[in-house]
């Protein structure tokens, strides 16, 4: 698979862009974990645009990530554009933008999953971009406002012709939110079209090495992204990658494991972020690390609201202990 002139091999993994998960600590276990394409976390365009700081600071990318898109979102065409050539500057692979959320507070002033509603938009925004940067440009996207509005197919075809270069479907209308069973029928009639020529990526309920098998065998994407699942199991990709070549599943991380992982990754959100802040954004993570453990709840609070980095190190060192 190619993203313009980036070859991403057979099959590959892409980490979802997720607010306030992928950051750079975070992105920096999956791509150990084996993850092909990286991005980060959603970029307002009104934010950067504005020179907002806190939207600025997540342009920041590291050359052992790249392949790594920065994803932006936003309703105003102008504001878009200048986001995205602002974005190029710091030398992303590829500049992504986001038609997919459905957080009510983004897509009803119609960004995100809210230009589900007016593809003209849509389609015309994605034009002007493609044409004001040179990196590849690609979207995200779901199947349609609701289901009276399924119009992914004849969508993907529209936004390929006016020049980007891989389409990710999520396979859930903005209506069903997270809600329900993601829907890959219309993924698969999006890749078998005969009139697609760039790369499809799958999305949605995408939780184990079985079902990447099934998106790739079943409905032939290129790629495939993994959003939720990767909470607490950046691992993931190891497992996909591991099943792909063997067909074998390897064992679950052990506990003594996962607390090195955690250990791993809260160094990291320390050197990227500082103490206070490493804390405070880590603490999204170790709830997730430890997740399904017996009688686990006083630590987890522990974990959650401990303040100083070493007694946080004290406590994932007990986990060990106690549950290893």
């Amino acid at each position: 698979m190619k993203i313009g002139q980036i070859d991403l091999g057979v099959q590959p993994l892409f980490l979802a862009p997720m607010e306030d998960v992928t950051d750079a600590s975070f992105r920096f276990i999956c791509k150990e974990f084996g993850a092909d394409v990286l991005y980060t976390e959603f970029v307002s365009s009104d934010g950067l645009t504005r020179d907002a700081q806190k939207t600025v600071n997540k342009l920041q990318i590291y050359d052992y990530e790249r392949p790594i898109g920065i994803q932006l979102y936003g309703h105003l065409p102008d504001a878009m554009i200048r986001a995205a050539q602002i974005a190029e500057e710091v030398g992303p692979d590829l500049i992504d933008l986001n038609f997919g959320c459905p957080v009510h507070k983004i897509a009803h002033r119609g960004a995100g999953a809210g230009m589900l509603r007016t593809p003209d938009l849509m389609v015309e925004m994605t034009r002007s971009i493609v044409q004001a940067v040179k990196c590849p440009v690609t979207v995200k996207t779901r199947l349609g406002w609701d289901d009276q509005s399924k119009i992914i197919v004849e969508l993907a075809e529209r936004l390929q012709d006016v020049g980007i270069a891989a389409l990710t479907i999520h396979g859930r209308t903005r209506a069903q939110l997270y809600k329900g069973v993601a829907d890959w029928t219309l993924i698969g009639e999006v890749k078998n079209n005969s009139r697609m020529f760039i790369p499809i990526v799958g999305n949605g309920d995408i939780d184990g090495p079985e079902s990447a098998k099934i998106a790739f065998d079943r409905y032939g994407v290129d790629g495939v992204m993994i959003g939720r699942a990767s909470f607490g199991r950046p691992y993931i990709f190891r497992e996909i990658k591991h099943y792909q070549r063997t067909g074998e599943v390897i064992p679950e991380l052990t506990v003594i494991e996962r607390v090195d992982l955690a250990k791993k990754h809260f160094a990291k959100s320390i050197e990227v972020k500082g103490p206070r802040v490493g804390v405070l954004e880590m603490r999204r993570h170790l709830n997730c690390y430890f997740k399904g453990l017996p009688n686990f709840k006083e630590k987890r609070m522990a974990l959650v609201t401990e303040n100083d980095p070493m007694r946080v190190l004290e406590l994932l060192d007990q986990v060990g202990e106690g549950w290893g």
